[in-house]
């Protein structure tokens, strides 16, 4: 870096030099006519201009009506594709309408489907439960009526158990030697009456 600035220094002044010195001859070319100026100058021109122009108007005269005639069908057919592609865009977008509007309907109808089943199952599981409700009032009450029997069944052993116990009771109390001793003499000709 340190080589370059030294050397770019004395480089920029001497081409600031040149261009100094160079300034006058620049200007005194300016001060000589121009040959292109002259009448001359100016035919040549138009002769340059006529003949450039007029070789691209031979050139477009010889090729351009094939390529303009080519280039025209092409424009043609391709308005012709993007007519066509317009139509079958306006068509599929005509079926998208109707698919919207049919949408629109079918989606009514499965929601009116829906609420009819969703009433249907709420009456059958309303059905379902107070069947259900009844079973279990069924079961409750059999259940009641076997629990009573079984209350009953026990209340009455009990009871006969009771009625043993103080028959019993009262028995012995009233059992003396004397009517035990009948009873069983008694017992005996039963037993002898049996036997013959």
């Amino acid at each position: 870096m340190k080589y370059f600035r030294r050397f770019l220094v004395p480089a920029s002044g001497i081409f600031v030099t040149f261009f100094l010195l160079a300034l006058p001859v620049f200007a005194a070319e300016a001060a000589e006519p121009d040959p292109a100026e002259s009448s001359t100058g100016l035919i040549f021109r138009w002769l340059n201009f006529v003949v450039v122009f007029g070789g691209i108007g031979f050139l477009l005269a010889k090729h351009g009506g094939a390529f303009f005639s080519a280039n025209a069908k092409a424009i043609a057919a391709s308005i012709h594709e993007a007519a066509a592609a317009k139509a079958e865009a306006d068509r599929a977008l005509s079926e998208v309408d109707a698919k919207i509007a049919r949408l629109h309907h079918e989606i009514m109808e499965i929601r009116e489907a829906a609420h009819k089943n969703w009433e249907a199952e709420s009456e059958r599981l309303h059905i379902s439960g107070l069947a259900e409700i009844e079973k279990i009032h069924q079961a409750a009450r059999a259940e009641l009526a076997a629990t009573e029997r079984v209350a009953h069944q026990q209340l009455r052993e009990a009871a006969a158990s009771i009625a043993v116990q103080r028959a019993a009771k009262l028995i012995d109390s009233r059992m003396t030697n004397d009517v035990r001793s009948r009873l069983f003499h008694s017992f005996l000709g039963d037993l002898g009456r049996s036997a013959n």
